[in-house]
């Protein structure tokens, strides 16, 4: 009984052993030394050298159980709470088949975007958001061909929108809003691929004009506002827009005719934000077919004109439609 016993504790510690292994010791070694770079943050405790990486238990670490290579594919450090100001962890780069990387709401994480993060060539989605990191837009992306989504909202970045983020043949979106980016958009962002569908750069420096080549995109998601662009806004309308939910362009210098636009394709338009520019002109008619609209404002503008009845133009507050030129009729009081 006791040999039997002895044997049934010898495969308890094989199995441990062999679980414990799941986790590349190249992987592990990064993790640790990531952990290390940010000061060992309490938030990463479960990060322990005796335990398996692909254990649910270390916090925010995912391995590739589907193929079974159980090597890290996905790492969320997000709301870190770092003992003192810190960059980010270099170390990262040595995690070669990371596909998702996710660095949200951490206070003290500053300094640049490091060039080792180009290193990593299976990277498909990343999110570097509410941050403290500085420094320009890195043009190094241009190099990540297997790039989907790159967001770098709400962070310290300066420096100009790099021409080059259109040539990266998968990429479907990015959301730079809340920095501190100046210059103007680049024409090269007319060109990103045809499935490309989310831009938003809102609360930034940029100034200049739209660039003309804007019009060939047909986005669902474009957020320019509360910029200092201006002139021709108009090349963001069109008759090639189907896949338009959400524009919002306010705050901006932006003056052109908004009732000649054309946006007849745009059935799920659902948020359409003009307030705050120059535009002039009369509310199209076409406004009263968007079954989905939730979020219209055209204030503070120089329209004129009766506003279009039909639709949901009605139900939306006077507010939405106040401080223009002389624009009238419901909500506002009536044209006379």
């Amino acid at each position: 009984m006791a040999r039997l016993s002895i044997i049934v504790l010898i495969m308890v510690l094989l199995c441990r052993t062999a679980l414990s292994e799941l986790c590349n010791p190249q992987d592990k070694q990064a993790l640790l030394q990531i952990k290390n770079e940010l000061g060992n943050p309490t938030t990463l405790s479960s990060w322990l050298p005796n335990t398996d990486c692909c254990n649910p238990e270390w916090e925010g670490v995912s391995c590739d159980i589907d193929t079974k290579t159980y090597r890290v594919n996905s790492l969320d450090l997000s709301d870190l709470s770092l003992p003192k100001p810190y960059p980010i962890p270099s170390s990262v780069a040595n995690l070669p088949y990371l596909s998702f990387l996710y660095i949200s709401r951490i206070n003290n994480l500053v300094g640049p975007i490091p060039p080792s993060i180009a290193k990593l060539t299976k990277l498909r989605f990343l999110y570097i958001t509410y941050t403290n990191v500085s420094g320009q837009i890195p043009h190094f992306l241009s190099q990540m061909k297997t790039l989907v989504t790159i967001d770098f909202s709400y962070n310290a970045l300066s420096g100009t929108l790099p021409p080059s983020l259109s040539s990266l043949p998968h990429l479907l979106g990015i959301s730079f809003d809340g920095n501190r980016i100046s210059g103007a958009i680049p024409a090269s962002f007319g060109s990103f691929p045809k499935p490309f569908t989310v831009l938003t750069l809102s609360r930034n420096r940029l100034t200049g004009k739209i660039p003309a080549t804007l019009a060939k995109l047909d986005l669902a998601f474009l957020d320019l506002s509360q910029n200092m662009l201006e002139g021709d806004a108009s090349v963001l309308f069109g008759e090639n827009k189907e896949r338009l939910q959400k524009i919002n362009l306010a705050k901006n210098l932006l003056a052109f005719d908004l009732g000649k636009i054309r946006l007849s394709k745009a059935k799920d338009l659902a948020g359409f934000d003009l307030r705050n520019n120059r535009i002039y002109g009369s509310l199209p008619k076409v406004l009263t077919s968007f079954k989905y609209l939730k979020r219209l404002n055209v204030s503070y503008n120089n329209l004129c004109g009766e506003i279009p009845k039909g639709g949901k133009l009605q139900r939306f507050d006077e507010s939405c439609y106040a401080h223009n030129k002389c624009l009238c009729g419901s909500p506002l009081p009536a044209c006379t």
